[in-house]
């Protein structure tokens, strides 16, 4: 793994194991060639969905989750955030709305959601936005009206790192951990270092 959004990928994945989940990674998407939308200069790179569990045993809405990861070290804030969306400002030199282009571009929203169903087998799932730590209130991202309905409807969640591995230590057993962060993680709990969360 080479950049450093994969360290919280790492841990999302590892959340989701230890949750019961099959996991799979940076699945690519792009709007179709033939959309009425599309323009090459700026659609042919494909953007990716970070992460996608898929529980055999679950029914319902949170048997499939899309995770995007954004381990910004400023945080997240989602008021800012949706503001920075909806007036299309530029933040570090680019558009802000790229780094959620499934939310905030209907040609993306149904790039991703066909990808979401060929990956899966459903349109439905929880899609989840992964952050270190958020700022502000969550909910204003969560009940986001036009992000949901660029969602097909489906739930957004915010997950933070505090709570990823408030989820994670206390299941880490001896048994080797999938990702090099779990093994981290289980290596710095054999030395008795204590993380407080």
């Amino acid at each position: 793994m080479s950049t450093k959004e994969d360290i919280l990928e790492q841990l999302v994945e590892e959340y989701l194991l230890h949750e019961g989940y099959f996991v799979q990674h940076n699945i690519k998407f792009r709007p179709d060639e033939k959309h009425t939308d599309f323009i090459k200069e700026s659609d042919s790179n494909h953007s990716d969905i970070d992460v996608v569990g898929i529980h055999p045993l679950h029914t319902g809405i949170r048997r499939v989750v899309a995770v995007s990861c954004k381990s910004w070290q400023a945080g997240f804030n989602p008021k800012t955030e949706i503001e920075a969306i909806e007036k299309k400002k530029v933040v570090s030199g680019r558009e802000r709305w790229k780094p959620f282009r499934e939310l905030a571009c209907p040609k993306w929203s149904e790039a991703f959601l066909d990808k979401m169903e060929e990956t899966s087998g459903t349109r439905k799932f929880t899609y989840i936005t992964a952050v270190t730590k958020i700022k502000g209130d969550k909910t204003v991202w969560e009940t986001n009206e036009k992000f949901r309905q660029a969602l097909g409807g489906n739930p957004i969640e915010v997950l933070d790192m505090h709570s990823l591995l408030e989820a994670v230590l206390p299941k880490l057993t001896t048994t080797l951990a999938n990702t090099n962060i779990g093994r981290m993680l289980q290596l710095i709990k054999a030395a008795g270092i204590e993380i407080k969360i």
